[in-house]
């Protein structure tokens, strides 16, 4: 008897099946959701790092100069150690059409510079999308957009003049 009675309050309590745990604070307006770091940094790259950024773009950049268009301002920074973290930025209500990892060489950021500094690292991607640079629409509208998701590989970053062609050697 008292199997059948545990079995109706866990049915009880599970009613609503497994949801997933929020990673937007109560009350956040943005963007949250977790990161996965798939490949350390290479050794050969921690003493010219930076910082690695998640960053979100309302328009996807066009060309190097729209590179400059992305939010929030400062961009916070996310840890490089293969691991899954949660991470969260402030934008505004809206929709972004990319939202990605940045990994930042040590420099100064100029346009000319954007393709020797700037490596796509991991990018957010809808299911449903087939594009190669993820454009999954992310509409923030009130509290926390969650569970944005992605894989940061830093055994397959791309140059930003793979989105902007032609790639000098």
């Amino acid at each position: 008897m008292w199997r059948l009675a545990l079995a109706a309050a866990v049915a009880a309590a599970c009613h609503e099946g497994l949801q997933p745990t929020p990673t937007c604070p109560p009350g956040f307006v943005g963007i949250c959701g977790l990161v996965t770091v798939l490949v350390p940094l290479p050794d050969s790259l921690k003493d010219t790092t930076e910082a690695v950024f998640i960053v979100a773009y309302k328009n996807f950049p066009t060309a190097p100069e729209s590179l400059f268009n992305f939010l929030p301002l400062p961009p916070p920074p996310i840890p490089t150690s293969p691991s899954t973290y949660p991470y969260s930025l402030k934008v505004p209500n809206g929709q972004y059409q990319w939202v990605l990892a940045v990994w930042k060489r040590k420099g100064t950021l100029t346009t000319q510079s954007a393709d020797s500094l700037l490596r796509e690292v991991g990018f957010y991607k809808d299911g449903g999308d087939t594009t190669t640079h993820g454009t999954g629409i992310v509409t923030v509208n009130g509290p926390g957009t969650d569970s944005i998701d992605f894989v940061i590989d830093f055994g397959n970053m791309h140059r930003i003049c793979t989105y902007f062609p032609p790639c000098p050697p």
